[in-house]
């Protein structure tokens, strides 16, 4: 199973373990990002305390928190690695934060599968996702507060297919 490395951060980026120092910057992020969808303060916290949590955020140069991931091992699915979260701040989009914290996940996750659901209506997000690999493998209706569909994504890494199920 080939992971490919990440690609450098931008001049003064800097990728970092997020703490339950960050919580709160998070949290401002989150509502920032998905206004309608953000992760209550209570649960962002189980992400930084519960076991085999990755949590990673990107720092700015102006120190602020430009980007943040949270993932972990599927329950059930051992050889899944799920991403709980992944958002970058409107200032700092374009410059492939995204993509480097999917890599980073990929690359610590020694799983043949990374999943994340995203909604349907976003086609920046998913347009990401599919030029890095990932495949619409499950619909889920009204899986969002506001009744919009979530998709399913699923990267099968070290192995190329061109079939995606809808």
């Amino acid at each position: 199973m080939s992971v490919s490395p990440p690609a450098p951060l931008e001049p003064g980026y800097t990728l970092r373990r997020a703490t339950v120092f960050d919580l709160r910057a998070v949290h401002r992020l989150e509502r920032t990002i998905f206004p309608r969808d953000a992760y209550p303060y209570a649960d962002l916290f189980l992400l930084f305390v519960l076991p085999g949590m990755l949590n990673l955020k990107i720092v700015a140069p102006d120190g602020s928190l430009a980007a943040f991931v949270s993932a972990t091992r599927a329950l059930f699915n051992r050889d899944r690695a799920w991403i709980v979260t992944i958002g970058v701040h409107p200032a700092h989009r374009r410059r492939g934060l995204a993509k480097h914290l999917l890599a980073v996940v990929e690359q610590r996750f020694k799983t043949s599968y990374v999943r994340l659901t995203v909604r349907e209506g976003n086609f920046p997000a998913i347009t990401l996702y599919r030029a890095l690999g990932y495949r619409v493998v499950e619909r889920k209706p009204g899986y969002y507060r506001d009744g919009e569909t979530g998709l399913v994504m699923e990267k099968a890494r070290g192995i190329t297919s061109s079939v995606e199920t809808q």
